[in-house]
């Protein structure tokens, strides 16, 4: 019994763990076609990324809480010309969608804060291998 109750546990704080530092997101519309799809879920790792990472942001608008884009650009790097050019203020990053012409991102709402970055998407499925 008290074998049992020790891999249960063990268990209990593996998932704990791994909960902490995993998310996982179901996509929802067009903006990152063709790379990610709608209904897709995608497994996303909690750290930081790096441009051209696709990842998790906070909303800066209250709905929907989160958002899946592409970084485009990080602290002190050059903004891609559709941003306006110039460098990435210090604290900031620019996120864009795949699908620009149905994508609500840093074209729209600005340079979000580097802390918005809740996690970068680890690996993106086969269309249909959800």
């Amino acid at each position: 019994m008290r074998y049992v109750v020790g891999i249960v546990l063990g268990a209990v704080a593996a998932l704990v763990w791994l909960r902490g530092r995993f998310v996982t997101v179901t996509v929802e519309g067009v903006s990152m076609e063709p790379t990610v799809h709608p209904g897709q879920r995608l497994l996303a790792r909690r750290t930081r990324g790096a441009t051209g990472d696709v990842v998790v942001v906070r909303n800066p608008h209250p709905a929907p809480p989160l958002l899946v884009k592409r970084l485009a650009a990080c602290e002190g790097e050059h903004l891609p010309a559709v941003l306006g050019g110039g460098l990435v203020p210090a604290g900031r990053v620019a996120v864009l969608g795949d699908n620009p012409h149905r994508s609500v991102d840093s074209r729209h709402f600005g340079l979000l804060p580097a802390s918005h970055v809740v996690a970068v998407i680890r690996s993106l499925p086969p269309r249909g291998e959800q």
